[in-house]
């Protein structure tokens, strides 16, 4: 009889470090699975984190694109009236009105560079207009490369009629400083 109740009490023994065994198994496949959702869930947190800091930088442009467009239009307004140039008649910002009309003015009359060098040359308040539009329109192209990764909104400005200004001004302005050396 000790033999038998021995033996049920090594088969209950049995029995619960098996059923016991079988538990930890399934605890630890279950902490295997958490443990890559969790690592799967940090890498995620990792890229939105990321991306969320791209766009702040985009944006905080963004927020403050109306104080620079203001600051780039108030130069540009006494030059386009020296040229005796009008805006565009569009819907656009005032800013791209402005330089859509000094550009379309351009392609069709090649002229205007010269007047625009002559008025750089000649009046010193046109001068100065042109020079800090050049340096402020090369420093908002040169922070939108800093902040921005892929470079798709710097190259729209570069190509757009921010860029053709800027050649356009450029341009002028060497004619009239090189003229200036010369004398």
């Amino acid at each position: 009889m000790t033999n038998t109740l021995l033996f049920i009490g090594f088969g209950i023994l049995l029995i619960m470090a098996t059923a016991i065994l079988f538990i930890i198994i399934n605890a630890y496949r279950h902490i295997g699975a958490l443990e890559k959702n969790v690592g799967y869930q940090y890498n995620l947190v990792l890229k939105i984190q990321s991306m969320l800091k791209n766009k702040s930088a985009t944006n905080a442009v963004a927020e403050h694109a109306e104080m620079i467009y203001q600051d780039l239009l108030q130069n540009l307004i006494p030059i386009l009236a020296a040229l005796d140039i009008m805006p565009r008649n569009t819907s656009e910002h005032p800013l791209w009105r402005t330089l859509g009309g000094l550009i379309d003015e351009y392609a069709k009359n090649p002229f205007v560079m010269e007047k625009l060098r002559r008025a750089i040359k000649l009046d010193a308040e046109v001068k100065r207009n042109v020079s800090n539009y050049m340096n402020r329109a090369d420093n908002l192209l040169k922070h939108l490369s800093e902040s921005e990764p892929d470079g798709i909104l710097t190259k729209t400005f570069i190509n757009g009629l921010l860029g053709q200004s800027l050649t356009f001004f450029t341009q002028a302005y060497q004619l009239a400083t090189t003229d200036e050396g010369n004398k």
